[in-house]
């Protein structure tokens, strides 16, 4: 370390005393004294508002081990206590230790810097119940949960450690209700599985398996409800190249999880569609129940169900739950 700060030194000296070859000239002694002067409030300032031990080679080795990892960001941390993103890693770190009840400690710093954070609630719910006897949710963890879900609707890992927590605390037919709208955004191999258990959900509730998924696409409501949708002249040059087309119909005035919803490539605009029965995600909600939905249409880059900034969408527009309707992708998501 101390061989780069004379070689900074001397770089220093040499290059003042290129830049005041006139003073030097003329009054000598003046210009040792302005280049000594120079030289020294330069490395006064490194050390005082700098980053000294960035000299230090050892600061710049990669750790070798998990405990080593663990010790340089904890040091971090110690050094600047506001990262988010450094208290989330350290969490994981500590869990690939096996100290869950660190791991805990660590999500809920990042959460006093983050406390609507999604993700970050989700986390901390399960840093809780890895740390808690038996790997049970407790109660301020169900909270984080709910919170997550009130922020997010459709949070996947939300959903499935509340759904966890309630069967846990005896309450199997929410459990069923609070896994039921995922089967909506979960990929087909997901579905399987997330379907036994929200059936063994419902068997411990004393409530019938779920239809199955082939029987409900072959009985459709009557006539169904048909969406065109088109795309404003101004955002069709804007559409991503694979991106996804959603179109989505929800209960009218209640919530965000959907009656009906196809998903499609974001292409042929304008283009119809017909939702039915066939397209509901959750078994006992059905499209024909209802006589009034919300119906809106959105276009994703990435292919998430859940709205992301920077989709291309058209707002929620009322509409009977069997006809016609029309909408235009007009905005994009701020």
């Amino acid at each position: 370390m101390w061989g780069f700060v004379i070689a900074g030194l001397v770089l220093a000296v040499l290059t003042l005393a290129y830049v005041l070859r006139p003073l030097w000239r003329t009054r000598r002694v003046a210009g040792i004294a302005v280049i000594a002067g120079l030289t020294l409030a330069t490395a006064t300032t490194y050390f005082a508002i700098g980053t000294p031990a960035a000299l230090d080679p050892a600061q710049r080795e990669m750790p070798r081990t998990l405990e080593d990892a663990i010790v340089k960001l904890e040091g971090e941390l110690q050094r600047d206590p506001n990262q988010v993103e450094g208290w989330r890693l350290l969490a994981r770190a500590y869990i690939a230790q096996g100290n869950a009840a660190k791991a805990s400690d660590a999500l809920a710093r990042a959460l006093k810097l983050a406390p609507d954070d999604p993700d970050l609630l989700a986390e901390g719910a399960e840093m809780r119940a890895l740390a808690a006897p038996e790997r049970r949710f407790d109660a301020e963890g169900v909270a984080m949960l709910r919170h997550a879900i009130e922020l997010q609707p459709m949070h996947q890992r939300a959903r499935w450690f509340l759904g966890i927590a309630q069967r846990q605390a005896s309450q199997p037919a929410e459990a069923a209700r609070t896994w039921e709208p995922l089967l909506s955004v979960v990929d087909a191999a997901a579905a399987a599985p997330l379907r036994a258990q929200i059936d063994a959900a419902r068997a411990e509730a004393g409530l019938s398996p779920l239809p199955a998924a082939t029987a409900a696409a072959q009985t459709p409501a009557q006539g169904g409800l048909k969406v065109k949708v088109s795309v404003a002249p101004e955002l069709a040059a804007k559409i991503p190249p694979n991106a996804t087309l959603f179109v989505i119909a929800r209960q009218a005035g209640g919530p965000p999880m959907p009656v009906a919803v196809e998903k499609l490539p974001a292409a042929g605009f304008p283009r119809e569609v017909v939702l039915d029965d066939g397209d509901s995600p959750m078994p006992t909600m059905k499209l024909s129940q209802l006589e009034a939905v919300d119906v809106l249409a959105r276009i994703s880059a990435s292919g998430d169900a859940m709205p992301k900034s920077g989709d291309l969408e058209a707002k929620a527009k009322p509409s009977k739950a069997s006809g016609a309707i029309e909408l235009v992708i007009d905005s994009a998501r701020p």
